[in-house]
């Protein structure tokens, strides 16, 4: 009598591929692998690159405040109408910009203290007031 031979169903996950499956698999895992590092690489340097600017543009809140604090007191306590006028009178070199080109804002007198003043800036987006403003 003749053997009947017997036909199994396989599924793809148990079909024996030999070395070229388990190589394609592995270069698939690689790849992938690689991907994700270079990704998680590109999100930290953004990350970083965008709070370098945000500590650039306090540096430059901090000498604005003192240039402006320097200017009210040789004034009488009036506030420069622009901040050219610090440059003018010697107390800042360059019109100061933030880490994004814009110049920053000198509000006076400020909305927390009425006898002060405030020097912030726009932030990236550069909507006066918006949520990522730097102060």
């Amino acid at each position: 009598m003749a053997r009947k031979r017997q036909s199994r169903v396989f599924f793809p996950w148990e079909r024996k591929r030999g070395v070229l499956g388990f190589v394609g698999r592995a270069r698939a895992r690689l790849v992938l692998g690689l991907l994700a590092v270079v990704t998680v690489i590109v999100l930290v340097r953004r990350r970083e690159e965008h709070l370098a600017a945000v500590r650039a543009t306090r540096a430059a809140i901090t000498t604005t405040t003192v240039a402006v604090a320097a200017y009210r007191a040789d004034h009488g306590g009036r506030c420069p109408e622009r901040l050219g006028e610090l440059v003018a009178g010697g107390y800042e070199r360059d019109v100061p910009i933030d880490a994004w080109g814009r110049q920053l804002r000198v509000d006076c007198p400020s909305r927390r203290d009425p006898a002060g003043f405030a020097v912030t800036s726009d932030g990236p987006d550069g909507e006066p007031g918006g949520l990522d403003r730097v102060e």
